[in-house]
């Protein structure tokens, strides 16, 4: 069977059920959209044996995502103690080493999966907030995002991605669709979902 015949649900109600495979990003400006989006997609995964990993920055530390969490999630001390998800900071992450090398991440990204599999969880469901993203650093990360972007559907992972609309120009926003199959954004008051048309969604 196809991996990408095989739904699962996002917790998100816009976007209802996705294949694995699927990376898609946020544009977010406050707090409460971070955590609008990933606390229901978080605990979509939790309940349906995923392992989940949330690797935070500004404006959302790790204490503010595990509060959040343990709001929503009746049991999630739980999740925690048996190891089913992990909240980390960025630089524990993306700059581990002091800088961002996409081979490192990437490989990162598949070895959680293979020890999530191993442990008999369905697969890895995760988020990166790329808050950190320095100019000089935008393009090693683009880069990265394409390749993450033509692999993903190889690997059981689920993937979303948050940009700060507070650090994103015309030309990073274009970037950043380009290398996504669909981005959730709020217009008027109300979330969207902006298709890649490059990505037949």
């Amino acid at each position: 069977m196809k991996l990408n015949a095989v739904k699962r649900k996002s917790g998100i109600a816009l976007i209802g059920d996705v294949p694995w495979g699927t990376h898609f990003c946020q544009f977010y400006t406050t707090k409460k959209d971070l955590l609008d989006m990933l606390v229901p997609y978080f605990k979509a995964g939790l309940e349906n044996n995923e392992f989940c990993m949330w690797v935070t920055s500004e404006p959302l530390s790790v204490e503010n995502a595990k509060k959040a969490m343990k709001k929503a999630v009746p049991g999630f001390e739980e999740y925690v103690k048996k190891g089913q998800i992990e909240i980390i900071p960025y630089d524990e992450w993306y700059t581990k080493g002091g800088s961002f090398e996409e081979k490192r991440v990437l490989n990162g990204w598949v070895s959680r999966l293979n020890t999530a599999l191993k442990k008999g969880f369905d697969g890895l469901r995760l988020t990166g907030n790329t808050f950190w993203i320095e100019k000089k650093d935008w393009d090693a990360f683009t880069d990265y995002e394409a390749t993450v972007n033509s692999v993903l559907g190889n690997y059981k992972m689920i993937a979303i991605c948050t940009y700060s609309l507070k650090k994103c120009g015309v030309m990073e926003i274009v970037d950043v669709v380009k290398n996504h199959e669909f981005a959730l954004a709020m217009n008027n008051g109300k979330w969207q979902v902006v298709s890649n048309p490059a990505c037949g969604h």
